[in-house]
């Protein structure tokens, strides 16, 4: 078993380690991620400059590799022969949840999905850090999921393509309330636009705004987490609207 670890948080994050750590009791551990921070960077493929990668070491002395691209670059790179064939990718822990949406938007999530894409399994693992959070964030009970969560998909039939975006509330795994298999929820967010000025008066924007909340439906991965439960949505590759099909069809089209 060759376990490939990434993240979007770059080479240094303490969630990297962890998630390392957590790995390597199940077999071969290769770890490659970004040498900065992309969070919420998406879904990134760099075709229009070359990709450099180094050789490095984890706090902990494990070694690695990192490169100036993007966290599915990792992965791609990683497939394409730059460590030896894989047979799971785990992409974490990212210090904030993932949660509806915002799948679209997470490195984390989009390392795993570049797994999936690639024909293997690809798990994401974040943890929802209390937003008013002092000091370091405790990685040990999401690493321990992480590593049972694995283990389930070691053990266990599963597709070929299979990408499970894990979610962990902040609590000692003693008092977790247990495993639930979720949809996506509904985030919402509360961005606002931010215009400043530089000092030769020409003007610059943030996408600032309060962070994002969600409606804690039964059901999905913001109920879960809410009720304290891990959540573990499985996502689908094909993002079609197969239920809008046969209305769109019926649109004024052209003939042919």
């Amino acid at each position: 078993m060759h376990i490939l670890v990434t993240n979007d948080d770059g080479i240094t994050a303490p969630g990297l380690l962890a998630l390392a750590q957590a790995m390597q009791p199940l077999g071969k551990v290769s770890v490659f991620a970004p040498d900065h921070n992309w969070s919420a960077s998406g879904h990134v493929k760099t075709l229009h400059r070359p990709l450099r990668v180094k050789e490095t070491r984890l706090a902990d002395g494990t070694p690695a590799l990192t490169t100036d691209g993007a966290p599915s670059d990792c992965v791609a790179l990683a497939v394409l022969g730059i460590v030896e064939p894989l047979d799971l990718v785990v992409s974490g822990i990212n210090p904030n949840a993932n949660l509806g949406h915002d799948v679209t938007y997470s490195g984390t999530v989009t390392a795993a999905m570049e797994a999936a894409i690639w024909g293997i399994p690809g798990l994401a693992f974040s943890v929802e850090t209390p937003e008013d959070h002092q000091g370091a964030v405790d990685y040990s009970t999401t690493a321990a999921v992480a590593r049972r969560v694995a283990e389930q998909v070691i053990a266990q039939p599963h597709p070929r393509d299979l990408l499970l975006n894990v979610n962990v509330p902040y609590l000692p795994e003693s008092e977790l309330k247990g495993y639930r298999i979720t949809r996506m929820g509904l985030r919402i967010y509360r961005d606002a636009l931010v215009r400043r000025e530089d000092p030769r008066g020409r003007p610059y924007y943030w996408i600032g705004g309060d962070a994002p909340t969600g409606v804690p439906d039964e059901g999905t991965d913001i109920g879960a987490l809410a009720n304290g439960y891990v959540s573990i949505t499985p996502l689908g590759l094909d993002l079609t609207a197969h239920g809008m099909q046969a209305a769109i069809r019926n649109w004024d089209w052209p003939k042919a």
